[in-house]
C-alpha cells in the first residue's frame, strides 16, 4: 500500500488524514509492546466520517500510524506545547502516558531520521503539492485538517473534552471569516459542545502551512471521538447513527468554507 493516499478534486478545499493510518512495516511492529500494538491513538474512522461530504474535495491520508512517526508533528521535534503533555514526533508513550515500546527498542535518533525521509516527508510532499495545485486553480486554498481522539485522557488534559475543537492558532492559520464560520456552526450544533483555540489550537501541519497573506488558510478540526465511536476503547467500532448525525453540521462547515472561499480572493 502506497505511504500516501491522495484523491484530487477541484473544490478549493483540501481535506488532510494525518492519524488515520494504521500500516506499521513488520519491523517497527515487532518493536512495539503489547500496549503499543492496540494503536489506540489512532484517528479512528475520521476518513469515514468525512467521505463524501464534499463531492469535489481533495483528500491526503497518511497510511501508516502515527506510532511510526507523527505526521502533525514538527519535523525538528519541536513541541506544539511547551509545558504540557504532549507526545513526540516518534512518540514513546501513548496519550495515556505509558510506554509503548519493548524494553530497550524505542526509537534511535537513526530510526527517527529514517522514518522522517521516508514518511514524514513524503506526506508532506504530498501535501504541499496538493495545496499549490489548488491554490492555482482558485487563487487561495482552505487546508481543513481532520483529528479525533477520546473524550478522556487525564495526561493531556483535565475533565470530558468538548466534541468539537477548533485550532487556529489564536487566529494565525486563516482568515477570521473562516474561523468564524467554522466555530459559528460547531456552537449551534444541538446536543453537541464545541471550543475554539482550547486544548488544541491546532497542530504543526495547520500552523506550518497556515499563511493566509499567501492565500493558503489552515483550520483544525479534533473530533471528541465520544461524539461518534460506539466504544472509545477496543475495538473503537464506529456507531452509525452517531456518525450520521455528526456529518451533518460537518457538511455543513465543509459546504460553508467552500463558499467562503471565492470572497477570500478579492
Amino acid at each position: 500500500m502506497a505511504l500516501v493516499e491522495t484523491r484530487q478534486g477541484t473544490s478549493p478545499v483540501i481535506l488532510a488524514f494525518p492519524h488515520t493510518g494504521t500500516d506499521v512495516p513488520a519491523d517497527i511492529w515487532e518493536r512495539l509492546n503489547d500496549n503499543g500494538r492496540i494503536l489506540a491513538d489512532t484517528d479512528w474512522h475520521i476518513e469515514r466520517l468525512y467521505a463524501g461530504l464534499l463531492p469535489e474535495v481533495t483528500t491526503v491520508r497518511a497510511t501508516f500510524h502515527r506510532y511510526v512517526i507523527d505526521a502533525n508533528r514538527d519535523p525538528d521535534g519541536v513541541s506544539l506545547y511547551p509545558g504540557q503533555n504532549t507526545t513526540g514526533l516518534v512518540p514513546e508513550t501513548d496519550f495515556d502516558g505509558k510506554p509503548i515500546w519493548k524494553d530497550g527498542e524505542a526509537p534511535t535518533e537513526a530510526d527517527i531520521a529514517y522514518r522522517l525521509a521516508h514518511f514524514h516527508a513524503p506526506y508532506h510532499a504530498a501535501l504541499a503539492a496538493e495545496i499549490e495545485r489548488v491554490k492555482a486553480i482558485h487563487g487561495v486554498a482552505i487546508l481543513y485538517d481532520c483529528h479525533s481522539i477520546r473524550s478522556l485522557i487525564p495526561f493531556l488534559f483535565e475533565g470530558r473534552l468538548p466534541d468539537f475543537n477548533v485550532g487556529t492558532d489564536m487566529g494565525r492559520t486563516c482568515a477570521r471569516e473562516i474561523e468564524t464560520a467554522t466555530f459559528e456552526i460547531c456552537a449551534k450544533a444541538e446536543g453537541y459542545t464545541s471550543i475554539l483555540n482550547g486544548r488544541f489550537k491546532g497542530g504543526w501541519t495547520t500552523r506550518h502551512y497556515g499563511r493566509p497573506q499567501t492565500g493558503v488558510h489552515a483550520i483544525q478540526m479534533e473530533l471528541a471521538q465520544v461524539s461518534h465511536l460506539a466504544t472509545e476503547a477496543l475495538p473503537f467500532a464506529l456507531d452509525e447513527a452517531k456518525a450520521a448525525r455528526l456529518r451533518i453540521p460537518l457538511q455543513d462547515i465543509l459546504n460553508r468554507l467552500e463558499a467562503l472561499a471565492s470572497t477570500l480572493t478579492r
